[in-house]
C-alpha cells in the first residue's frame, strides 16, 4: 500500500504554495491532482494533521522549502517568555505541523483603531527562495529568513529581541524559534500612515522590488482621513528594504474605510504592469518600477491606466456616506487578478459602513489612460460586497460575496453559469484545484463544488470556526485555516 501511495504522490502535479495565489497573476487556482472531495476534523478523516493557531486567524496558508507560514494571534502562546495580545507569524514544518519558529510582534497599543485587539498578523506572506516578505500588525513591511534564527543571525538587523518586546518591557533574548529579521520598513513611522483596524496586505515579490499597500485609512470616528497625503500603495528594494517609488494618486481623501487590497501584475504588450486595487474603488495599473533606480531617489509610480469600478458614487465628501446602506463610495479588498489580457476585480460599498450595491468587474488591460469607459469588458452584480480575490479556470470565473453567494461565471461574457447559496458570510477567496473548488465561510460552513459549468456540490462541512482565510494546496495537501485551527487535508 506505501508504495502505491508514493507512485500516486509521484504523478500528481505537486509543488509549493510560496505566495498567495499564482505568482505573479494572483489568480487562486492550483495545478494540484488528488485533493479529497471532503474531510472531517471530528473523525480525523482526510486529516493529515492539525496544528492549534491562536483564536483569530485571517493569513491564507503559504508553502515553501517544508514550512508552512500562517498568520495568528498570541491567544494559545506557543513560548511562555510572549504573554499577552501579540501579532504572530508562525513557520510550522509541513510534515507535521510542529513549530520551527515565529515572529512575534507587540500591538500598537496607542490606539486599538489602529490594530484591533486580537486580529494578529492578518496578512498572508510572500517567499522567494529563502526569504519571507511579511507586513506585520505594527504595518511594517518586513523581510525574513526562511529558516529562522536556527542557523545564526543573518542580519544586518540585530534587533530581534527588542523587536518582539513591549516597549515598557525588557528586551527578550532571541532564541532559535525565533524569527530571524534581514529588514524592516516602518510605513507608518516613514510615511506618516495611518493604518485603519489592521494591517493587510499579501506582499508582491516582482523582479528586484517588492509592492505593498499600506493600509492608509480614517480615524477612530471614521469621520475623517488622518493621512489624507500618505501613500497607498509602495515598492521597496527587496534587498534593503528602502523605498524606491509611491503612488501619487491623492487616494486618501477619498477612501471612505481603509486600504485593504493587494497587488498583482501581468506582461502587457511587453510591458510587465502592477494592478492595484484602492481603497476608492478604482483599479489602477502602474508601470513596474526600473529594476536599477537612482540610488537614494524615490520615484513616483507611473501610471499606465485606471479604471473606477464606481463612476457615478460621490468622489468629495465621502465621510457624510458614513453607514448610508443605499449610496455612498465603493471600494476594493480582494486582489485583482490578471488573466489572458484581462483584470478582474470586485468592487462596492464598504462592508462594515457602506451601501449593499457591488460588482465584479472585467477589465481591458491592453488599454491605456482612463479605461472607465473604454475598457470594461463586461460587469456582473454580487449580492453584496466581496472581499475576495477570484480564480479564473478553464473559461470559468469563480467568486464569493458577503451575501453567502458562490457564483461561477463565465470569464468571456459574465454571464452567470450558476450560484450556491451557502451559510455564512464569505471573506475569504475560492481556491479551484483538481477540477474542484473550495471556499469557506464566516459560520464555520466549507464547501467543495466542482470547478465546472454545470453545478454539483460535492460536500458541505462544518468546522469548528469561522474560515475567514482562503484555503491553498501544495504538494498533493490542502491547506485549511479556521478561527484557531490549520488543518493539512490529504486523501487517504
Amino acid at each position: 500500500m506505501l508504495h502505491i501511495v508514493c507512485l500516486a504522490a509521484s504523478l500528481s502535479l505537486a509543488a509549493d504554495r510560496p505566495q498567495w495565489g499564482e505568482h505573479p497573476t494572483r489568480n487562486m487556482v492550483a495545478a494540484e491532482t488528488g485533493l479529497p472531495d471532503a474531510f472531517d476534523p471530528g473523525l480525523g478523516a482526510n486529516i493529515r494533521w492539525a496544528a492549534k493557531l491562536g483564536t483569530h486567524s485571517y493569513t491564507t496558508p503559504v508553502v515553501a522549502r517544508g514550512k508552512v507560514l500562517v498568520g495568528t494571534n498570541n491567544d494559545a502562546p506557543r513560548d511562555p517568555r510572549h504573554r499577552g495580545d501579540r501579532g504572530v507569524l508562525l513557520c510550522l514544518d509541513e510534515k507535521d505541523g510542529s513549530l520551527i519558529w515565529q515572529l512575534v510582534v507587540p500591538k500598537i497599543a496607542e490606539d486599538r483603531f489602529s490594530d484591533w485587539p486580537s486580529t494578529g498578523i492578518a496578512s498572508s506572506p510572500s517567499v522567494e527562495g529563502d526569504r519571507v516578505y511579511v507586513v506585520t500588525n505594527r504595518g511594517e513591511v518586513a523581510c525574513l529568513d526562511l529558516d529562522g534564527l536556527a542557523d545564526g543571525n543573518d542580519g544586518p538587523y540585530r534587533d530581534e529581541g527588542r523587536h518582539m518586546t513591549p516597549a515598557d518591557q525588557p528586551s527578550i533574548e532571541p532564541g532559535p524559534t525565533d524569527a530571524d529579521i534581514i529588514w524592516i520598513y516602518d510605513a507608518v513611522k516613514e510615511l506618516g500612515i495611518h493604518q485603519h483596524d489592521a494591517a493587510h496586505c499579501s506582499p508582491l515579490v516582482l523582479g528586484a522590488h517588492v509592492y505593498a499597500s499600506t493600509s492608509n485609512g480614517v480615524d477612530a470616528q471614521h469621520l475623517s482621513m488622518v493621512a489624507p497625503s500618505a501613500p497607498s500603495f509602495i515598492a521597496l528594494d527587496k534587498e534593503t528594504g528602502h523605498l524606491v517609488a509611491r503612488d501619487d494618486e491623492r487616494i486618501g481623501p477619498r477612501i471612505i474605510h481603509c486600504t485593504w487590497s493587494s497587488a498583482s501584475s501581468g506582461t502587457v504588450n511587453g510591458q510587465p504592469l502592477v494592478f492595484f486595487g484602492g481603497g476608492d474603488g478604482v483599479c489602477y495599473a502602474f508601470a513596474a518600477v526600473e529594476p536599477v533606480p537612482p540610488a537614494g531617489t524615490v520615484a513616483k509610480l507611473r501610471k499606465v491606466w485606471s479604471f473606477d469600478c464606481d463612476p457615478t458614487a460621490p468622489k468629495e465628501d465621502v465621510f457624510k456616506f458614513q453607514d448610508n446602506r443605499k449610496e455612498g463610495p465603493s471600494n476594493i479588498t480582494g486582489i485583482p487578478v490578471f488573466h489572458q489580457g484581462r483584470v478582474y476585480v470586485t468592487a462596492g460599498g464598504d462592508l462594515w459602513h457602506g451601501k449593499l450595491q457591488a460588482w465584479l468587474k472585467c477589465i481591458d488591460a491592453t488599454k491605456t489612460g482612463d479605461v472607465t469607459s473604454s475598457g470594461v469588458v463586461w460587469s456582473y452584480p454580487l449580492e453584496r460586497h466581496s472581499m475576495s480575490t477570484p480564480a479564473i479556470a478553464d473559461g470559468l470565473v469563480f467568486i464569493a460575496d458577503c451575501g453567502r453567494k458562490i457564483h461561477c461565471l463565465d470569464a468571456a461574457t459574465g454571464r452567470a453559469h450558476w450560484t450556491h447559496q451557502a451559510k455564512g458570510e464569505i471573506w475569504g477567496s475560492p481556491l479551484v484545484a483538481d477540477g474542484k473548488v473550495f471556499v469557506g465561510t464566516q459560520r464555520g460552513d466549507f464547501w467543495i463544488l466542482a470547478a465546472a459549468r454545470e453545478k454539483a456540490v460535492l460536500s458541505g462541512l462544518d468546522l469548528d470556526h469561522a474560515v475567514n482565510a482562503s484555503p491553498s494546496a501544495a504538494n498533493g495537501v490542502l491547506f485549511v485555516a479556521t478561527m484557531e485551527h490549520l488543518y493539512a487535508v490529504k486523501a487517504r
